[in-house]
């Protein structure tokens, strides 16, 4: 096929194409916000709750926390995977992951505005085919600004305490070409995985790339992080759907 149609990938999707993506709010009755995000198969239920009580070394200074927990459920997988509770300790995947969505999440609120209070995000996922974090982030901004408003409406909170959107994606080099938003099958068999996080203003917040195979070059990373972003545009556009908002307050 010619450049113009490039060999379509596994699913049929093109390069630069996403999966069918659909966002549910207020899924859970007893969250401060929460929804579900689907990413093609890949299915997410992220929650937010506001806590009082911060972290001990935290305590005094007048600033707040964003912190997240996220897990597989047992039969999110072919093969089923054990509770991370059950565990002796911790899945090391899931305790990365869960800093990823603390440190992504944090890189756009205000902490210093939201006071000795903590965002507790939660991140179940139900079905996993590739793309795990960056869905559990993008859901999650959504479940946080949604458990703001919800202190808002219960005179907690003045107004919502971010300062911009933060959504994530994956990338990476397939058959020796760049694509975006990897499912299983591609992230199994890729030369190059990379998980991008982005604000809405374009700001890069974190990117994780491993070459699985062998290195890639510094122009496929640019190109995969010009694919990034056009995925990681048109999840922020998503996102402003199902909040219905445009832009945040500094």
């Amino acid at each position: 096929m010619s450049p113009e149609n490039p060999t379509p990938r596994v699913d049929g999707r093109r390069p630069d194409e996403q999966r069918p993506i659909r966002v549910t709010p207020d899924i859970a009755k007893f969250a401060g916000g929460s929804c579900l995000i689907e990413i093609g198969d890949t299915r997410v239920m992220c929650t937010a709750t506001v806590d009082n009580q911060i972290p001990g070394w935290l305590r005094g200074q007048g600033r707040g926390w964003v912190t997240a927990e996220y897990a597989m459920l047992p039969c999110s997988t072919p093969q089923r995977t054990v509770r991370d509770a059950n565990r002796r300790q911790p899945a090391a995947r899931s305790t990365e992951i869960q800093r990823l969505i603390g440190r992504s999440l944090r890189a756009v609120t205000d902490l210093k505005k939201l006071g000795e209070r903590q965002i507790v995000v939660d991140c179940d996922v139900l079905q996993a085919d590739g793309g795990t974090r960056t869905a559990s982030i993008t859901g999650a901004f959504i479940a946080m600004v949604l458990a703001m408003r919800a202190e808002i409406a219960a005179n907690r909170m003045s107004r919502i305490l971010v300062t911009d959107f933060c959504a994530g994606t994956s990338v990476g080099i397939v058959e020796g070409r760049p694509v975006l938003d990897l499912n299983y099958l591609e992230d199994s068999q890729a030369e190059t995985d990379m998980n991008v996080v982005m604000s809405g203003a374009g700001g890069l917040i974190e990117i994780q790339g491993t070459a699985e195979t062998a290195p890639f070059s510094e122009g496929q990373l640019h190109e995969m992080l010009a694919l990034a972003k056009i995925g990681i545009d048109q999840l922020i556009q998503i996102q402003k759907d199902v909040l219905q908002v445009d832009s945040f307050a500094r």
